[in-house]
């Protein structure tokens, strides 16, 4: 019996060692065995936003420093109402990658061969824990405009062409100058006039999507007549929809 509590003392500490590794895995760009972890990539139209309509190759990077992606922490975490699945690389065409090269050269092959006009949006989860100069770079040398997704509590490497800032926490923003703000209305703890004096040429606001939430999750309103009504009480913000989710396409 006196080897019990050794027992769950050591099987403790070994999980908060665990945790912390997974954790310092998506953290500050140093990616998880210094690998590109991608969930999935894909071509399509750019379904929200500012470019809405325009043709992207799309690459959903794993983790997120606001949600662990798991249900059962939902409740627990910063973003509690998150659509998307950025566990794993299980997605169609997920993968890791142990070199930029070997990632640009992954999805580039999805790009429609022979035509121009190349565009990368880089996604997740949150991107800004593995995108870098490196990929940056990469893209650029083979013609993309490159685009972020970003929720803006972490930094960015130089080099990306439209910035995209999505809060999703009252934590305080890091990046607050970008090319769009747009903001999944309504959050109880975030009002949009926080945001009007930060330094983006768009701010866009977007019903959130509470078809994957329930009743005890998430108080179920109208969302989208709440968000055409503040826009047009409120002229300096634009209505984006997720017209993707309408043409039934990624």
């Amino acid at each position: 019996m006196a080897f019990v509590p050794q027992m769950i003392r050591l099987d403790t500490t070994l999980l908060t060692k665990v945790t912390t590794l997974t954790s310092d895995c998506f953290s500050s760009r140093n990616r998880c065995n210094n690998m590109y972890s991608i969930k999935e990539a894909f071509y399509s139209l750019q379904g929200e936003g500012a470019h809405a309509g325009r043709p992207a190759l799309f690459c959903r990077f794993t983790g997120c420093n606001l949600w662990s992606g798991l249900e059962k922490t939902r409740s627990q975490s910063d973003c509690q109402f998150c659509d998307t699945d950025f566990i794993g690389t299980d997605g169609q065409n997920g993968g890791k990658f142990k070199t930029a090269s070997q990632l640009r050269s992954h999805i580039d092959a999805l790009w429609p061969s022979g035509h121009g006009y190349k565009y990368v949006v880089f996604t997740g989860g949150e991107p800004a824990l593995q995108l870098d100069t490196s990929l940056i770079k990469e893209m650029k040398d083979h013609g993309y405009m490159i685009a972020i997704e970003t929720n803006g509590t972490l930094a960015l490497p130089d080099g990306i062409d439209w910035i995209c800032v999505s809060p999703k926490t009252p934590k305080k923003l890091v990046i607050t100058k970008g090319d769009e703000l747009k903001l999944v209305y309504p959050q109880e703890q975030l009002d949009p006039e926080q945001f009007e004096t930060l330094d983006f040429d768009n701010f866009y606001l977007q019903p959130m999507d509470q078809g994957h939430l329930s009743v005890d999750q998430i108080p179920l309103i109208n969302t989208q007549e709440a968000t055409l009504h503040y826009c047009l009480s409120h002229p300096r913000w634009r209505l984006s929809l997720q017209t993707h989710k309408m043409l039934n396409i990624d």
